[in-house]
């Protein structure tokens, strides 16, 4: 199912660095028209709020991936202090149940700004054979499709997944709910770390909304020329519709 959302700025590059310095270094070659930005515990930790103050005075809208989970007036509150950074989105685990997502969720709908709330279902990074071991029943799609099924009750704006599951969601929830998908590998790239992989191209057809890359782009000898491309096999992926 293609995705069918207007908004063509779908490349979050993910910025996977120590610090601020070798973040600030790749940004210095992309263009906020052309990406978003995602922000992970790594470089926050290390860098803080002023790293993300510093990404929204240039123009970028940025995805601060901390993947909260804990109870739910602790979520709130975090949530409504990453909505007053600025930030265009904000996630949190779906696997920390309904009332902690609904916490999150009036946190946000209650702030001046509010950034795009969504849940991370299984990390892309995990199989049948992880499910398995921390005890889930079911396959990852089933899982993956009960956590999107708790996060969409709570009133969230969509989850992060693997774009192997982005066609059945969006037959479920329909277009308005949006699909984040990390593990994304342009064609002949490595996998690495991530389990369930999929292209550009493929995820768009499946109906990802939000495509996020990060070594394929923050490794390329010209970043800027790595994110083009992707972005013209994204741009044929829609045409061929």
């Amino acid at each position: 199912m293609l995705n069918t959302t207007g908004d063509n700025n779908r490349i979050i590059v993910a910025l996977d660095y120590p610090d601020a310095k070798s973040a600030l270094k790749l940004v210095d070659h992309l263009n906020p028209e052309s990406c978003r930005i995602k922000v992970g515990k790594e470089l926050f930790t290390n860098s803080g709020p002023d790293l993300i103050r510093l990404l929204t005075a240039k123009g970028f809208d940025v995805f601060l991936d901390l993947k909260f989970h804990d109870i739910p007036n602790t979520v709130a509150k975090a949530c409504q202090a990453v909505a007053e950074l600025g930030v265009w989105m904000v996630n949190v685990h779906a696997m920390g149940g309904q009332r902690m997502l609904e916490a999150a969720r009036k946190a946000v709908d209650n702030c001046a700004h509010r950034p795009l709330l969504i849940a991370v279902t299984i990390l892309t990074s995990m199989d049948e054979q992880d499910i398995q071991e921390i005890g889930l029943k079911g396959s990852v799609s089933e899982n993956v499709a009960r956590l999107a099924a708790i996060a969409n009750k709570a009133g969230l704006d969509g989850v992060v997944c693997s774009a192997n599951e982005a066609t059945m969601l969006k037959s479920t929830f329909g277009p308005n709910f949006s699909l984040v998908t990390p593990g994304i590998r342009p064609a002949g790239g490595q996998s690495q770390d991530q389990k369930r992989v999929m292209t550009p191209s493929e995820a768009i057809r499946n109906g990802s909304d939000f495509l996020v890359i990060g070594r394929a782009i923050t490794n390329a000898e010209k970043p800027a020329s790595a994110l083009s491309n992707i972005q013209t096999e994204i741009d044929k992926a829609l045409t061929a519709a």
